[in-house]
């Protein structure tokens, strides 16, 4: 019997290589999405919400001692040892915002913004001596503010680039509906308008939506500055009617207003 050879060989250690995914490399391709979406052609538009949360803060005189106009308070101590005013806060307030940003640098972007809070609630309690009993303070108010502010873009991790930044503006307050409750009277304080320097600090971290929108997410510091009423007309009024309404020539008072807060916004590049 003869058997014949093909000459074939067969192939040894050779084997179909499967494509394996490289997670590095997949999370440096989110991370340039990411960042493609945030600087195209530098220039972008921002729209968000503000959650803020105001720290405590104390109302008194601009002027304890002054007496034409009356000073509201007055100078000395109140039923707990405190300088005479009303202690309190702003709770907290939600309101919206629109920028326009500048990539100026990869990294660096400047950002004009407005910013609009329809609502804030003052609660507070006063410390008069003249009763142990509460004193009840309450005010309501909005405002507006502008602001110039400036974002370092940090560390990248996968889809999600830190950062940190800074800005300063100005915060244009109204406050109105300030009410003071004792057991027989209700002081009612005059309103009030004024402009502030304010100031910001913040981080966050961005990540990429789609094409060229964006979600951002900050916490912040803000010092809104002052919060004042006017020297202007106030009223003593007696719950029991039995006697009109006293009219009284009041001084400004004033609080500072500061907090913290979240934001969330989008950013389309354009």
């Amino acid at each position: 019997m003869i058997v014949s050879s093909t000459g074939a060989k067969p192939a040894v250690g050779q084997t179909n290589r499967v494509p394996v995914s490289d997670p590095a490399r997949q999370i440096k391709t989110a991370a340039e999405a990411t960042e493609s979406a945030e600087s195209r052609d530098g220039f972008y538009l921002r729209a968000g919400v503000n959650f803020d949360f105001s720290s405590k803060t104390r109302f008194g005189d601009k002027n304890c001692l002054s007496t034409s106009p009356a000073a509201l308070y007055g100078c000395g101590r109140g039923n707990n040892g405190t300088s005479l005013g009303t202690e309190g806060d702003f709770g907290t307030a939600a309101g919206a915002e629109i920028g326009l940003g500048y990539f100026a640098t990869p990294k660096l972007r400047l950002e004009t913004s407005v910013a609009y809070r329809p609502h804030y609630s003052f609660e507070g309690n006063a410390n008069f001596v003249q009763t142990s009993a509460d004193q009840p303070v309450s005010a309501d108010f909005w405002s507006m503010s502008g602001m110039v502010a400036a974002y370092m873009d940090l560390s990248a991790y996968g889809p999600f680039r830190l950062y940190m930044g800074s800005g300063a503006g100005l915060h244009y307050v109204d406050i109105s509906n300030f009410r003071m409750t004792f057991p027989r009277t209700e002081t009612i304080v005059p309103d009030g308008q004024n402009t502030e320097l304010t100031v910001m600090l913040t981080a966050g971290v961005a990540t990429s939506l789609w094409d060229a929108v964006s979600l951002d997410l900050a916490w912040r510091y803000v010092d809104w500055g002052i919060v004042e009423t006017e020297h202007a007309t106030g009223q003593v009024v007696w719950k029991d009617g039995r006697r009109d309404p006293l009219e009284i020539d009041l001084a400004e008072t004033r609080a500072m207003l500061k907090g913290q807060g979240f934001r969330a916004s989008l950013r389309y590049a354009f």
